[in-house]
């Protein structure tokens, strides 16, 4: 199999995994889970998960860790911590819909970002696939999310939006020794203390319940749920989409991950029984199309070279 082949099918994974997050994390939020703590307890315990394999995977190389060091600060404190932080601030004054709308606006943030510094219009078929994709979230997310709404929220979800774009930054950077399931594993870790943190000051409420929950249908303990987030929605997730950016680089990784909304809203109607409309399928079948138009980067792991289709570094190793 190509390497990009491997990218692609690791990035559809995250993206799928991902999607788990919203339908299994919505009983614990009906049953008195702040968001917040939520997050803080998925990044903990998914970064522990993955504790064995990132001492596996770094067998002693502690070197790779200080090398690495300003990879696992953008992925702990600005992929994670900052973006869940900004995303649940924003949704406290807009939509969930709009929120969302804007934060998945990042890898059009991307295509703008390389558009600037290598001052290159991006080529006819990036153009396309962004005005496909965007078009098909805003279907699958709901047309009502474009609306007037709080300018302090906007600006909320504008810094998930940048922060979501940081993570596929980070992910696609040259490795430098430094493992996937290493940068995803520490990073978590570090990113669920910033959130604890964040809580235990007082800028995030923590609440939580620790009594059973309804699941399909059952009534099931509250960690079964969490536990399925933790590795699924978080763990696999997070280590697939790094190794998956590696290979992609992050301008097409981001646009797979678009994919998100879709696997979401699947589950959403398979778990919770929300019923997807024929827009939502249509806006999944554009995003789909979206994703085929945008041209694959050379892998990060090469030299960079000076060519359109190249996303030149956006933030320092």
């Amino acid at each position: 199999m190509k390497p990009q082949s491997i990218g692609l099918a690791a990035a559809v994974i995250s993206a799928a995994s991902f999607g788990t997050s919203g339908a299994f994390i919505k009983p614990l939020l009906e049953a008195g889970w702040s968001p917040a703590a939520a997050v803080t307890a998925r990044a903990l315990a998914a970064g522990l998960l993955l504790l064995p394999f990132v001492l596996l995977s770094l067998r002693g190389n502690w070197g790779a860790l200080w090398r690495g060091r300003w990879r696992l600060f953008g992925m702990g404190v600005i992929a994670v911590a900052f973006t869940q932080l900004t995303y649940f601030a924003a949704i406290s004054r807009v939509p969930v819909s709009t929120a969302l709308l804007v934060e998945y606006l990042a890898p059009l943030l991307l295509v703008l970002a390389t558009w600037v510094v290598t001052r290159r219009l991006p080529r006819p078929a990036v153009l396309v696939g962004s005005v496909l994709a965007i078009g098909g979230l805003v279907l699958v997310i709901g047309p009502g999310a474009l609306q007037a709404v709080d300018p302090a929220g906007l600006a909320l979800a504008f810094g998930a939006a940048i922060g979501c774009a940081v993570y596929f930054v980070v992910a696609a950077r040259p490795a430098d020794g430094l493992p996937p399931v290493a940068l995803a594993g520490v990073g978590l870790l570090l990113g669920g203390l910033v959130l604890g943190l964040a809580g235990a000051a007082g800028v995030v409420p923590m609440t939580a319940t620790f009594g059973d929950v309804p699941l399909l249908g059952a009534v099931v303990p509250w960690w079964v749920p969490l536990g399925v987030v933790a590795v699924f929605g978080t763990a696999v997730a997070y280590a697939s989409g790094i190794f998956g950016s590696g290979r992609l680089g992050s301008r097409l990784a981001s646009f797979v991950g678009l994919l998100e909304v879709v696997f979401a809203s699947i589950l959403a109607w398979i778990v919770v029984g929300e019923r997807l409309s024929l827009l939502q399928m249509l806006g999944g079948a554009l995003i789909l199309a979206g994703i085929a138009a945008i041209p694959a980067e050379q892998p990060a792991e090469q030299p960079v070279v000076a060519d359109e289709d190249e996303a030149r570094p956006l933030i320092a190793h």
